[in-house]
């Protein structure tokens, strides 16, 4: 880990300083795997960008936009790529996140759901993070009340146990939320990680199948983390990227106006107890009538503008931010 390398400590200190999982401790390191092609270099980060500021978009819609940038692509290679980048569009579809096929699946709890407090309901997810050599995944915890991020962690690998540290260390720091929600994913559905929650006596929801608008917050946590940060900066390594997300989320919690929050912070309103809150529409995760329009944009994100105009998440106490 550069300087840690340098001074002799043990991998695990390393680990434990850089407040990363033990796998990740490779990922600013050349991956040994073949190299993407430099045009599939920046066709990931093309991809990755527009689908940050159209989370619905699937591959047909970004082939479309790769051609109009002039790059001659086929569908199957967008898929592919996509697929690398682990994504897939917002709306129900055939290309979905899939669990474990040994996994047990939970309800999606949140329906109809009126959240007023902190801790009522938390929710988690994990986003890709190309680096120079490879790539690095964030796994974040917020709390939907307040939109705090409660904890994250980061990993070379899409392995379980840096997303239970993670959710170890939210639970350690902040006691326990009533509701946990994640998607469908391997990490979330496997059993290691469902225990920490069950011991907790932790009520487990999981999104609907290719439904990522089920859980609206933390995609929105993507948009402003990856906008304001991790493209500006261009995080070369993980140690990077570790130091540079070590002061976003204090920002993106303690000093970061949220229009959704009535401009208050996260911090604020975890811990007054005042101004956050959401109601969770009947229809959350399911195609919207095709006259929605409820903003799902920040007051500095005009990015979201036609998210916002196709897609009706909830009716919420103030804007989705």
């Amino acid at each position: 880990m550069g300087g840690l390398d340098a001074v002799g400590l043990a991998v695990s200190r390393q680990c434990a300083l850089l407040g990363v999982h033990r796998s990740g401790v490779y990922a600013h390191k050349p991956d040994r795997r073949a190299e993407p092609s430099e045009l599939d270099q920046k066709l990931l980060r093309l991809i990755d960008a527009e689908y940050t500021k159209r989370p619905f978009y699937g591959s047909r819609r970004m082939v479309v936009m790769l051609r109009a940038q002039g790059h001659v692509v086929s569908r199957k290679r967008v898929q592919r790529l996509m697929g690398v980048l682990g994504l897939a569009g917002m709306l129900p579809g055939p290309h979905t996140s899939k669990p474990h096929p040994e996994h047990k699946i939970y309800p999606y709890l949140l329906r109809g759901l009126a959240i007023v407090r902190p801790n009522q309901v938390w929710s988690s997810d994990i986003t890709y993070v190309r680096l120079a050599h490879g790539f690095a995944y964030l796994v974040a915890i917020i709390d939907w009340y307040s939109r705090r991020v409660l904890a994250w962690r980061l990993s070379n690998t899409m392995e379980t146990g840096f997303c239970i540290d993670c959710l170890e260390d939210a639970l350690r720091h902040h006691g326990r939320p009533e509701i946990f929600n994640t998607d469908q994913g391997a990490q979330f559905t496997s059993l290691a990680f469902t225990k920490v929650l069950h011991d907790a006596e932790v009520a487990i929801s999981m999104d609907g199948r290719g439904r990522a608008l089920d859980n609206v917050f933390v995609e929105r946590l993507w948009r402003s983390v990856k906008w304001e940060d991790i493209y500006p900066k261009g995080y070369e390594t993980l140690s990077e990227l570790f130091m540079g997300l070590s002061e976003y989320f204090p920002f993106y919690n303690g000093e970061r106006p949220h229009q959704g929050l009535g401009y208050r912070t996260p911090d604020h309103v975890h811990v007054s107890g005042e101004g956050g809150g959401v109601v969770v529409a009947d229809h959350f995760g399911d195609r919207p009538p095709a006259d929605s329009s409820a903003p799902l944009r920040s007051a500095d994100e005009s990015a979201g503008e036609d998210l916002g105009q196709r897609l009706t998440a909830a009716t919420e106490v103030g804007a989705l931010t």
